[in-house]
């Protein structure tokens, strides 16, 4: 037979494109228009229809940048429309969309007059049908329309002023397209629906499957019957001749698909978090229409913070939420606050973000998530097993890791393993998607990508459009039906996340092991980008843990007349947890996004200042000794941890002199030697005697680098920046002083066109140096490393993570080692061979590389470790960074992993001096240092219980004794939400709690106070 499969699929296209598609909606009506514009910010509904509307004509431009448009639409349905036995009325409603791109443009809420919400109007979804009006043959209803502008510009990732109202402009964005009363025929929309289904499952099948031409000859027979004259009247015998090839059952083989509803809504990316509002409401109020209508329709939303949201401000759509809850439908997912980074948020706030987010869905909802829910994060920390399970759930899922550049990950469903041995069921799901439109192209890729065949056989689908793209849509759950049993497809069912994974189990009980982090192969610039943001983001969750421990110390201290301010303290660990949201703490945002987040820094900073305040005033009581508050986990200036009493005055002094050009510093624990520019020549520490610095290199090395990645700008650092540096090695100036009992050298240079003034101090009796390095940037599209060359033979670095520290190799033997030329690392990194290490530390930078050299000279290694102090990214901020930078960073040599920790403390934890009338005695003690105290704070619950959690820290095992130093009734080993565990090493006796931890073990202690007289 001659091939016209070609002729035939081109003919297709056609007859949809030009017959089928108009016919669905053949005859509409405009509406009278009329309109009234916002002067500035969104106002609510009622008092917007309270305004003057004028008369708004039809294709008008409108919508300035982030401006909102009202408009009322009135008028009447004919009344033969919507009769017929297939036939029914709805409203269109083009605000001026371009489908190609939903949620990255305008988008728009229909409102009632009385102000309850309708439903969206998205660029893929633009009807509204007449019964959701209120009934009768009147239109008469609102829509709010906001002009979002297109910030992604067809992702050029070229520099553009929308990111920022100021430099925004007010040049229209849109023009209204069609706003109409139409009559859909429904008939001719399901014989749309069938042949999407099958022409895009046609597509994928092999050319010699003899199902692929079956098709395509009903396919054939469907327009040969049909009239394109008259679409709707020849429907149903169209959709006969397809009944055959639909009703095909699905291979016995065929991959199992468990899809559920879903919309992935950045909480702030290319909008500000105002606008995710807005995306939220619009996309929940689609999301229960739909289920109106479809009641087996099942939607996946995560993160607590948004549906928090959307109960203060718009309580009625928040109501209906509730009753889709108790009916199954929309399904809380995740249990955090918001879908957040797991690199960089320290291991207390990762903790909260499960605290807070199944905190509220149990609370709201009365359910508690079983699984963590991170498809779009930059990576997945190694603690994040542990974590997760001390939470109480039991699963995981993520799709990012398909984004990989050099690796493709070995599993869809496997066990990852964490730092401290925790497992955690983890599924990725293969269509490597989560805003799937349930595609033949999708469905097939799924199928296909599968890497556990043979021993799996379920995988997971998460569908709808996303970031206000309107969520799923009818046409997707059309597909769904259509594909539940198909032959040459995959079936698919519409189900919950918790269905998936528990047929997921009970399908793959013997599952292969990821062991340690999830290191995400691109969008390594995201450690470094906005230095601002992650610079709030460090002393955040720092001034919270002060915060707690002193309001908690005063409340048991004081007996009671201290009121712990738990409410305000929840409010502002939620406002820091929504900053830590994996689009504004990686940097990634427009600017308005980081302007906001930096006032509500500020903002957060100022408040926890004043709690501090008033909880120690309490605890110290009036009085002029000076003390100080010591909020660090090890003793420091002669206070004991977690304890507040007067410092002890240092007996030794810094020795400081010039030496050739520069300056030799020297307290009698190390001894620094600073050349004529300002560079480290030589660290050694008197216990050892050894020389830190490689022969012939230096530390203290600025280095300023080309950084033009080939996309994703404030996102990615594309190896090839490295072949493009120069070594700022010429100081301006020089010069020593002494600032109390610290000898400082004070060096001004430039990197590029930036000032750069570096204070180098050395204090007396410290382990270490310290390098405060204040820019002025001015750079763009340029990376500022700060590098130590040490001669130190290390295999691999040490990295803080949460609760612990991560391992990775400094060599390059394989493809997963080469990817990771940039890693993150908390308060400090560490490398070391044995018997000798040296630690690094610093206040708020994430980026780090570190790489080996043997040298000609003495074949020696030297092991360089640089920081990524600043980056210039022009997208989607062009002026991301500029400005007044101060970061600081401490070098520790001679310093094993016990080291490291309590450097990584002492450099986030300043020293906090107080006046008051006495000291205070820890309400905990620690008789091993490994087993390091991370948070003390009172029970959630309010019952005044007294919970610490408290982590092993050098990851081997470890064991000691934990102390209260109050009066208690008992100790209970609990998860994160405070609920009874059965936890192992954990022994509560006499007087305190035995503890023998596995290496990172995490453990929570609730500890119900006796009655009995408060101590100091």
């Amino acid at each position: 037979m001659h091939d016209d499969r070609r002729i035939t699929e081109v003919r297709l296209q056609r007859f949809v494109r030009e017959r089928i598609g108009p016919a669905v909606y053949s005859r509409s009506l405009p509406l009278a228009l009329s309109s009234w514009d916002a002067p500035d910010e969104p106002v609510p509904a009622l008092e917007a229809m309270r305004q003057d509307f004028r008369p708004q004509e039809h294709g008008a431009p409108w919508g300035k940048p982030w401006g909102t448009k009202w408009l009322r639409l009135q008028g009447e349905v004919p009344e033969s429309w919507g009769t017929g036995p297939d036939t029914t009325v709805e409203v269109l409603v083009d605000l001026g969309f371009t489908t190609e791109i939903p949620g990255f443009q305008c988008e728009g809420m229909a409102w009632r007059p009385d102000g309850t919400i309708i439903k969206a109007v998205s660029p893929r979804n633009q009807y509204i049908p007449l019964k959701l009006l209120g009934g009768g043959m009147a239109v008469d209803f609102y829509v709010e329309a906001a002009a979002n502008p297109d910030v992604a510009q067809g992702w050029t990732f070229a520099a553009m002023p929308y990111g920022d109202k100021s430099t925004a402009g007010t040049a229209p964005q849109y023009r209204l397209g069609n706003i109409a009363i139409a009559e859909m025929n429904q008939a001719v929309w399901e014989l749309q629906q069938d042949i999407w289904t099958l022409s895009g499952l046609m597509a994928e099948l092999p050319l010699e499957l003899p199902r692929r031409h079956e098709i395509l000859r009903a396919l054939e027979r469907m327009m040969d019957i049909m009239d394109p004259d008259d679409v709707a009247g020849t429907a149903a015998v169209g959709r006969e001749a397809l009944a055959e090839v639909l009703a095909r059952p699905a291979y016995a083989s065929a991959h199992q698909l468990v899809a559920t509803g879903h919309a992935h809504i950045d909480s702030a990316w290319l909008w500000p978090v105002r606008e995710t509002v807005r995306k939220c409401a619009r996309t929940f109020s689609n999301v229960v229409s739909l289920m109106d209508e479809h009641p087996d329709f099942v939607f996946s939303c995560s993160s607590a913070q948004q549906l928090a949201w959307i109960k203060e401000l718009y309580p009625e759509l928040f109501s209906r939420i509730r009753e889709k809850v108790r009916a199954g439908q929309f399904v809380p997912v995740g249990g955090m606050w918001v879908e957040s980074d797991t690199n960089m948020p320290g291991g207390e706030a990762m903790a909260r973000q499960f605290v807070e987010g199944k905190g509220f869905f149990m609370a709201e909802f009365g359910i508690e998530c079983h699984e963590a829910w991170l498809p779009d994060s930059f990576g997945y920390s190694a603690a994040l097993p542990q974590i997760v399970k001390s939470a109480g759930s039991r699963w995981f899922l993520t799709q990012k890791i398909s984004w990989n550049q050099t690796n493709k990950f070995p599993h869809h469903t496997f066990n990852w393993e964490g730092i401290d041995g925790t497992r955690l069921f983890t599924h990725f799901p293969p269509v490597d998607t989560y805003n799937s439109e349930l595609t033949g192209r999708e469905l097939a890729h799924a199928e296909r990508n599968y890497r556990d065949h043979g021993r799996g056989t379920v995988s997971l689908v998460p569908f709808g459009y996303g970031d206000g793209g309107g969520g799923p849509t009818r046409e997707m759950l059309a597909a769904a039906s259509r594909t539940a049993n198909l032959e040459g497809s995959p079936k698919v069912r519409i189900g919950s996340a918790e269905s998936f994974f528990t047929q997921a189990e009970e399908d793959y009980p013997v599952l292969p092991v990821w062991v340690g982090e999830m290191y995400l192969e691109l969008h390594r610039g995201t450690y470094t980008s906005q230095a601002r943001t992650k610079k709030g983001n460090r002393r955040s969750e720092h001034l919270l843990r002060e915060a707690e421990l002193w309001c908690t110390t005063a409340a048991v201290r004081t007996s009671g007349a201290y009121a712990y301010p738990a409410a305000e303290l929840k409010r502002l660990w939620q406002l820091v947890l929504l900053q830590q949201f994996h689009d504004i703490l990686p940097g990634s945002s427009i600017a308005w996004v980081h302007q906001d987040a930096e006032r509500n820094y500020q903002a957060i900073g100022e408040a926890l200042e004043a709690i501090i305040g008033q909880a120690a005033a309490a605890v110290l009581g009036n009085g002029e000794r000076m003390f100080l508050l010591n909020a660090a986990p090890h003793a420091r200036a002669g206070v004991a941890a977690l304890a507040a009493g007067e410092p002890a005055v240092p007996e030794e002094e810094v020795h400081a002199k010039a030496h050739d050009g520069g300056y030799i510093l020297d307290n009698g624990v190390i001894r620094a030697v600073l050349d004529g520019n300002g560079l480290l020549t030589s660290l050694v520490d008197h216990a050892t005697g050894r020389e830190a610095i490689a022969p012939g290199q230096r530390g203290n090395l600025l280095e300023l680098h080309r950084d033009t990645p080939n996309e994703w700008d404030a996102w990615d650092i594309d190896g090839f920046y490295r072949r493009n540096v120069t070594s700022l090695t010429q100081a301006a100036s020089l010069r020593l002083s002494r600032e109390g009992a610290a000898a400082v050298v004070s060096v001004e240079r430039l990197a590029g066109a930036s000032a750069v003034t570096q204070h180098i101090s050395l204090a007396a009796g410290s382990p270490s140096l310290s390098i405060t390095t204040s820019v002025d940037w001015q750079e763009r599209e340029k990376l500022l490393k700060l590098g130590f060359a040490l001669d130190v033979r290390a295999e691999r670095s040490a990295a803080e993570t949460q609760f612990g520290h991560v391992f990775r190799p400094t060599h390059t033997n394989t493809s997963w080692e080469t990817a990771k030329f940039e890693i993150c690392a908390h308060r400090w990194i560490h490398v070391a061979e044995p018997g000798y290490g040296v630690a690094i530390s610093n206040s708020s930078t994430y980026g780090h590389d570190v790489t080996r050299n043997i040298r000609d000279s003495d074949g020696g290694t030297t092991t360089t470790v640089r920081l990524s102090l600043l980056r210039a990214p022009k997208f989607p901020d062009p002026d991301a960074d500029r400005g007044l930078h101060e970061l600081t960073v401490t070098i520790r040599p001679g310093a094993g992993i016990a080291g490291a920790v309590e450097e990584g403390y002492r450099t986030n934890l300043m020293p906090r001096l107080v006046r008051g009338a006495s000291p205070v005695e820890p309400l905990f003690s620690v008789t091993n240092p490994a087993l390091v105290i991370e948070a003390v704070k009172l029970a959630e619950d309010g019952s005044g219980d007294v919970v610490v959690r408290l982590y092993e820290s050098l990851g081997e095992r470890s064991a000691g004794k934990l102390t209260a130093n109050f009066q208690v009734r008992s100790v209970t080993a609990v998860d994160l939400l405070e609920r009874p565990v059965p936890a192992p090493g954990v022994e509560p006796g006499q007087g305190g709690v035995d503890l023998a931890l596995r290496p990172f073990q995490l453990v929570t202690l609730r500890v119900s106070r006796a009655a009995g007289p408060a101590s100091k």
